[in-house]
């Protein structure tokens, strides 16, 4: 059985939980500082995952999720995150994060950015550009109708595949779409930010 590893509390890491705990994945899941702090909203909200340390998740897990303001994600240890897959679902913010050029290069995709920080992991662009009510309200199973998909980025194919299989697992079609640096069109702003559809409007979406 695969761990997954989210790092990050808030509304999209706990949906995400919820998700992966269905899935029959074990489960990590941190927030900022104590476990403590989280351990009573996860057990109710997300029951069978863990609240953890955000060190220990990333050790521990196979797969880790970033789900945390990106403006705070400078503060994770690179080196926890070594020959790890890692799967970026962060997206800038101005309310959160102010102005992007403090935090991001204007030349990257926020994934890019975030590779570049975590040389010797494997980072994938996914989960970011559907709502967290979204993801939690149409996760499907595989031979349903009404399946929708998510999107993702990957410079590795090998990669790619993981976190296709990853999604899938989740409910949802993995639609794949290119490098890193196309996880700008899954960005606040780019065309399929905030789309719930099926993989056939996505894909036409997208172009």
């Amino acid at each position: 059985m695969q761990t997954i590893g989210i790092i990050g509390a808030g509304k999209l890491g706990i949906t995400l939980a919820q998700l992966a705990v269905r899935a029959g994945y074990q489960v990590l899941i941190s927030g900022s500082g104590d476990p403590g702090k989280i351990r009573l909203a996860v057990d109710v909200l997300a029951p069978g995952a863990v609240s953890a340390r955000s060190q220990e998740v990333a050790e521990s897990a196979d797969i880790i999720i970033l789900a945390l303001p990106l403006g705070k994600f400078h503060q994770l240890a690179p080196q926890y995150f070594a020959d790890k897959l890692v799967i970026d679902a962060m997206n800038y913010w101005w309310e959160v994060d102010g102005p992007r050029s403090d935090i991001l290069p204007d030349d990257q995709s926020s994934s890019e950015y975030v590779q570049a920080l975590l040389p010797a992991a494997h980072v994938i662009k996914a989960l970011s550009h559907m709502g967290y009510h979204d993801l939690y309200d149409e996760a499907r199973g595989k031979d349903l109708p009404g399946r929708k998909a998510i999107a993702l980025a990957g410079d590795n194919t090998a990669d790619i595949a993981a976190a296709s299989e990853l999604i899938d697992s989740l409910g949802f079609d993995p639609l794949p779409i290119g490098q890193l640096a196309a996880g700008r069109k899954l960005e606040p702003g780019g065309p399929a930010f905030g789309v719930d559809e099926n993989i056939q409007a996505l894909r036409q979406l997208l172009g």
